[in-house]
């Protein structure tokens, strides 16, 4: 049984208004897999609805990806590279792989951060891998609200104006397919290189 079904996120965005979006972004961000996504369209969809406000919404949903965002960023830099190097080990991941990950993020980690929000999962994950990859954190900071803000007027203006059209179900299932399309997007960008790589060096060796 799902404890946090579509009904139930509902519920609490009703019974709890803009503390329920607030908080249900703000944790997916800090790195908790919470459906802060959900939550979100939810929150426009009501505001649609006339149930809660759309300007009120909107501000709500940024405060919350930034200052999850932020709290993710610092976890990572203070100390995730060691855990990550530890669950790398449990997968028999090289350390001088993920380094290589790291320096790759580095040198993108603006994109990242900024479109990471699109992505599943990359989206819980952003704010952490950015201090781990020890980016500048003014430079986070911009490309994060920057992000933050993008991401939170599509997903609540899109919910606002189609929850009027079409049910909550179809509207959540629609942005999940353009959430997990983008998610094979970034894997294909990362691993196809490095399988070509691999490939390279073995037909040489």
């Amino acid at each position: 049984m799902e404890l946090l079904s579509i009904e139930r996120i509902q519920d609490l965005a009703i019974e709890y208004g803009y503390w329920a979006i607030f908080f249900g972004i703000a944790l997916e961000n800090m790195g908790i897999p919470l459906p802060g996504e959900t939550i979100t369209i939810v929150g426009g969809f009501l505001a649609g609805n006339g149930e809660l406000s759309y300007p009120i919404v909107l501000i709500t949903a940024i405060s919350g990806a930034v200052l999850g965002d932020n709290v993710g960023y610092w976890i990572g830099k203070r100390g995730g590279w060691p855990l990550l190097v530890r669950i790398g080990t449990f997968f028999k991941i090289q350390e001088s792989e993920l380094e290589k990950a790291r320096l790759k993020f580095s040198k993108n980690a603006p994109q990242a951060v900024f479109f990471g929000r699109f992505i599943t999962l990359l989206r819980i994950f952003a704010g952490p891998l950015a201090g781990i990859a020890q980016m500048p954190y003014r430079q986070f900071l911009l490309c994060n609200f920057a992000g933050a803000s993008v991401w939170a007027l599509i997903m609540v203006s899109l919910a606002f104006v189609l929850g009027k059209l079409v049910s909550l179900e179809t509207l959540i299932q629609g942005f999940t397919k353009f959430g997990l399309f983008g998610l094979l997007v970034a894997m294909a960008w990362i691993l196809i290189p490095m399988l070509y790589k691999r490939y390279k060096n073995s037909m040489s060796s």
